[in-house]
């Protein structure tokens, strides 16, 4: 025993600290973790009053950017002053960076506590001791940078020549000599190209997940622990068929470092963050044409293009992908001043309105409107260039869409039949387990009987699906090609049935056109489209629009005139309003405001608004629909039908409405109806009061 441990650490506890970095070297390296677990006896034998083993930390990185609890643990008991000494195996168990150890050997040195490894006993309060121990430390965190540094280095290498091993997606497998080939499991490789012909025929990878769900069909799934490497086969999930669709590997590309890590101050320690996926040109291996793809290189490309469109979210100013709405042209709409994608907008007023605008530049409050175009037009005239465009192709369109029907069939029941010998495997592995267990082992034989039904039930119930699949591909109407040929050269016809969907119709519109260049052009009231289709050409179509809701130029009337009509009878702010909606502009081309339609009336000597001056005859629109309890709009809508009576001094201005007229037997029936038709929780909608906060 060193003469160092006296009997005041003797008289308190030993603690000894037992890490290993990762749960490979838990599970592999037993002989570096018996050796730990051995400074027990060690220091029972010292004669220490009670010995407490710290392994918390197994499978916990030293580093510094991983939470120790079990080192936490040890701080704690050490500043306790319960502790004589600490046993550790070597510097680099207790910590792998200067921090963790330096604070650790303060902490030493004012508990009284020894530092203890197969070497020797250290007292950090003796000056050559702390000195030692400072050096092991540093040669601890100076080592384990050395190894990183190493073997990341060997690593690139490896994967440079294409050689590093990882763990592989479902498809793939490592061969004898080293290199990625295809799963020699046709049901593997059947199931990962369907997933890329169904993308080809959806353009979602939603809808691919959707489709698989629907018929039912299995994706096989990787699930590896440390020394296990195992394809289970589960229900369809969405983030396996976009790992399936993102990863280059299926393009027949060998890839590494798509995916960074990176360092945060968490509560003052550095922590490691996987999972950040890097751009393409910072991968750190790309080795195109490196083994056999389930798709081209150039599929590949095109498919990621896809994605990136249906990512609505990313790149504002990038080409969109159709979500089914009723605009025809969503994400190909582009603002040709500012080059921003143009915006659809759908109308409340009419179920079939909708427009294309541009917002501008949103992130600056008061930037205001780009342009906006209603969408009824311009799809209209899109739509008819783009029937001419397809029109010599529709016979072959007619015909591939027959095709695709039957094909769509004839895939779920081949996905079915390969999972159908799958199981037909497993109910015939079942029964030789069964056959070979001694009849006398009750308890095993009835377990592996058990197990042999299952798997009897599903194929039973595999091949009553089988049987369902066909006989509704049997039943199902045929199609009829003469007919579709018919149909092909009345290209109108089909695009304007019911039957046509609109995401059909965007589908095929993205196919055809890359993108449409939106101009106005203010002299003669047009909008001037630039179609840029696919295979390079450009076609320009100009669509008139329509104004609405302005007076025409020679009807107009000025400021002064409408104020010596309106003056008196209106208050100020009243008037501003009026002649802000008559398109009226100041003598300096600004919108009117209350201060300056003062101005201008004092200028003009026009009497001001005076509400004693009134008959009450007559009251204004908003305090009718008041009375009457709907809202503004609802009453004009009644002046509109003349039902409600009232005039107006000159068009634009305020509607005054008879104090009779509220009486009217007419009107309350008209406004009674309008009642009637809101909705059930209207109510809830008009709820105003101040919600109370939890402990106020």
């Amino acid at each position: 025993m060193s003469v160092k441990i006296t009997r005041d650490h003797l008289d308190r506890a030993a603690v000894v600290y037992v890490r290993q970095s990762t749960m490979s070297q838990v599970m592999g390296n037993l002989e570096s973790q018996r050796r730990q677990y051995d400074l027990a006896q060690a220091a029972e034998t010292a004669g220490f009053k009670s010995v407490a083993v710290i392994d918390d930390d197994l499978g916990r990185s030293g580093s510094g950017s991983t939470q120790r609890p079990g080192f936490e643990r040890l701080v704690a008991m050490v500043c306790s002053g319960n502790v004589g000494a600490v046993y550790c195996i070597e510097a680099s168990r207790l910590a792998r960076n200067g921090r963790d150890w330096h604070h650790l050997i303060d902490l030493c040195a004012l508990a009284g506590a020894l530092v203890i490894d197969p070497d020797g006993a250290y007292d950090p309060r003796l000056v050559n001791d702390r000195l030692l121990l400072g050096l092991k430390g540093t040669m601890s965190e100076y080592e384990l940078s050395l190894l990183r540094q190493r073997g990341i280095a060997a690593r690139d290498s490896k994967a440079k020549r294409g050689e590093y091993r990882f763990m592989l997606p479902p498809g793939f497998c490592w061969s004898e000599l080293g290199k990625i080939e295809m799963d020699p499991d046709e049901h593997v490789a059947g199931l990962v190209r369907l997933v890329f012909t169904k993308f080809r025929e959806l353009g979602s990878a939603r809808q691919v997940f959707l489709w698989l769900r629907a018929a039912d069909i299995k994706m096989p799934v990787v699930l590896k622990n440390v020394q296990i490497y195992k394809l289970s086969w589960k229900a369809p999930a969405y983030h396996t068929v976009m790992q399936i669709l993102h990863n280059p590997l299926y393009a027949g590309a060998y890839a590494f470092g798509r995916i960074a890590q990176k360092t945060r101050i968490v509560d003052g320690r550095a922590r490691k963050v996987s999972g950040f996926k890097k751009p393409r040109e910072e991968w750190n291996v790309l080795l195109r044409d490196n083994h056999p793809g389930y798709v081209s290189w150039q599929e590949y490309e095109d498919n990621q293009r896809l994605l990136l469109e249906n990512a609505h979210m990313k790149k504002n100013c990038s080409r969109k992908s159709a979500r089914g709405g009723r605009a025809l042209l969503t994400g190909l709409m582009r603002r040709g001043h500012c080059g921003r994608m143009m915006r659809v907008f759908y109308g409340q007023a009419k179920g079939n309105a909708h427009r294309y605008q541009c917002r501008g530049d949103d992130a600056h409050v008061g930037a205001g409107l780009c342009i906006g175009i209603g969408g009824v037009r311009v799809d209209r005239a899109v739509a008819l260039q783009i029937l001419e465009a397809v029109s010599d192709r529709a016979v072959e369109a007619a015909i591939l869409a027959s095709d695709q029907v039957e094909r769509s069939r004839q895939e779920i029941i081949t996905a079915v039949e390969r999972e159908l010998e799958v199981v037909r495997y497993e109910a015939s592995l079942a029964a030789r387990r069964y056959e070979l267990v001694d009849p006398a082992k009750r308890h095993v034989a009835r377990e592996l009987e058990a197990r042999w039904n299952g798997a009897l039930e599903r194929v039973a119930e595999l091949e009553g699906r089988i049987k369902e699949l066909r006989t509704a591909s049997a039943e199902s109407p045929k199609i009829d090609r003469a007919l579709l040929l018919q149909l092909a050269h009345d290209l109108p016809r089909v695009w304007n049935a019911p039957s046509t969907d609109t995401r059909t119709k965007q589908r095929l519109v993205h196919i055809v056109v890359r993108e449409i260049v939106c101009d106005l052009d203010r002299n003669t009231n047009e909008a001037v489209l630039l179609i840029h289709w696919t295979g390079g050409r450009h076609t320009e179509v100009r669509v008139a629009r329509v104004k609405t809701g302005r007076y025409p130029g020679d009807m107009a009337p000025t400021a002064v005139d409408a104020l010596r009509k309106l003056a008196g009878h209106w208050p100020d702010r009243e008037l501003a309003v009026s002649l802000n909606r008559m398109r009226c502009k100041t003598g300096d081309g600004e919108t009117w405001t209350t201060v300056r339609v003062r101005e201008m009336r004092e200028r003009l000597g026009l009497p001001e608004y005076d509400p004693a001056s009134s008959d009450g005859k007559m009251i204004s629109l908003a305090k009718a629909a008041a009375h009457f309890g709907i809202c503004v709009g609802s009453a004009k809508s009644l002046v509109l039908k003349d039902i409600l009576p009232a005039t107006q001094a000159i068009k634009g201005s305020q509607w005054l409405v008879p104090v009779d007229a509220l009486s009217s037997e007419t009107v309350r029936i008209a406004v009674q109806r309008v009642i009637e038709r809101r909705p059930r929780n209207y109510i809830d909608y008009q709820y105003d009061r101040m919600i109370r906060l939890p402990g106020i």
